[in-house]
């Protein structure tokens, strides 16, 4: 399939929309190697984001031209039993804000000559008229129930095929992300692109701290496990750093305990540094956390957001092999987690590296001669 007739069609420089989802940080932070790259290769980027993932991008990239647009303001049940049913009263308007962002693309890409939009998991991003790549690697959602995962399967491959391609972080064999990015059917416009993380190993990089805690994901369950943690952290006799997920707030947290540290965020300099300066990590499996930890080859405890069953099914299977320890909310106490971890047996997986540039190079070279190929 080519692309011939994309009337915003330029010689130089190639400009191109990312647009993530809002749902947590991992879908801002998976953009962020990809917006690197595509400026490595001269492409003018521009991002439209919402939420807390417009103010860590706008934090990540100061120089670049950043939108703040309407997010789907999705928020989970503070009980794990009441989420599909929150989930469920929620679906009309999730479509009304695809609807919503779809029309304001076209108006958008209309006024400033976009050539291609890169949208990670945002249904209604993207135009006929231009390229628009849609990046997920949850091609099997998770529920529990065989005939809602069709369902929900199904209504998910309706909106990628309305994309060009479908470009999946993860390979094509023995992936990271086991049946979620390798389900029995998939779409014909898919690409395994390989990991994608905004991190790089740091050579001689010493260990001066014993726990780094990591807390993200959506409200309310963000503030559930972050109260959970800081209420059981003055016993602990461990240097311990807790980066709270919240690049936008100004306020800052104080404990009882004198060696913990609190940051609301951390840059991706610091953070790529903070994660391997640590003896273990504690953090969610999302898994875009999941690929920063594989990268870094760091030893974690992963905690899945209850009722997440994306993360729940991530943390089941990483543990069965042996990559991460993993254990539920409900269960979590720091001393016996951090003691359960010094003797979980981890395994390093072995992956190759940037192998998500080869795609990108690719994709750029298709947009300056005029014909894009769905790969």
């Amino acid at each position: 399939m080519t692309n011939g007739n994309n009337f915003n069609s330029r010689t130089s420089p190639i400009r191109i929309l990312i647009t993530p989802l809002d749902w947590g940080l991992g879908h801002a932070t998976r953009c962020i190697p990809i917006i690197k790259h595509l400026i490595f290769l001269g492409a003018e980027v521009i991002i439209a984001a919402s939420g807390n993932s417009f103010y860590l991008l706008k934090k990540e990239f100061p120089e670049l031209k950043i939108l703040l647009i309407s997010g789907y303001k999705i928020r989970y049940s503070r009980k794990k039993k009441n989420l599909p049913g929150k989930l469920l009263l929620q679906f009309p308007r999730l479509l009304i804000s695809v609807f919503r962002e779809h029309l304001w693309l076209k108006k958008f890409i209309r006024e400033n000559k976009i050539d291609a939009v890169i949208s990670d998991n945002r249904f209604g991003m993207y135009y006929k008229k231009v390229v628009s790549v849609y990046i997920t690697h949850q091609l099997l959602i998770k529920t529990g129930n065989r005939f809602t995962e069709k369902l929900a399967q199904d209504l998910h491959y309706f909106f990628i095929k309305n994309f060009n391609t479908c470009w999946v972080p993860d390979y094509a064999e023995n992936g990271l992300a086991g049946d979620l990015s390798h389900p029995k059917n998939t779409p014909r416009n898919i690409r395994y692109i390989g990991f994608l993380s905004r991190f790089e190993k740091i050579t001689g990089s010493k260990k001066v701290r014993e726990v780094l805690i990591i807390i993200s994901g959506p409200e309310p369950q963000r503030t559930i496990f972050e109260e959970k943690i800081i209420s059981q952290l003055s016993g602990i006799n461990k240097k311990v750093l807790l980066v709270r997920g919240l690049p936008d707030e100004p306020k800052i947290l104080q404990t009882g305990n004198k060696i913990t540290a609190i940051e609301n965020h951390l840059s991706s300099e610091e953070m790529n540094m903070a994660i391997q300066e640590s003896e273990v990590i504690i953090c969610r499996s999302g898994y875009s956390t999941i690929m920063d930890l594989v990268k870094l080859g760091c030893a974690a405890v992963i905690v899945p957001t209850p009722g997440q069953t994306e993360q729940e099914y991530l943390g089941e299977y990483l543990m069965q092999q042996k990559y991460f320890y993993c254990i539920s909310q409900d269960d979590f106490k720091i001393r016996e987690a951090m003691g359960e971890a010094a003797a979980f047996q981890f395994s390093q997986p072995d992956f190759p590296l940037d192998y998500y540039k080869k795609a990108l190079n690719e994709f750029v070279q298709s947009l300056k001669s005029g014909k894009f190929a769905a790969q």
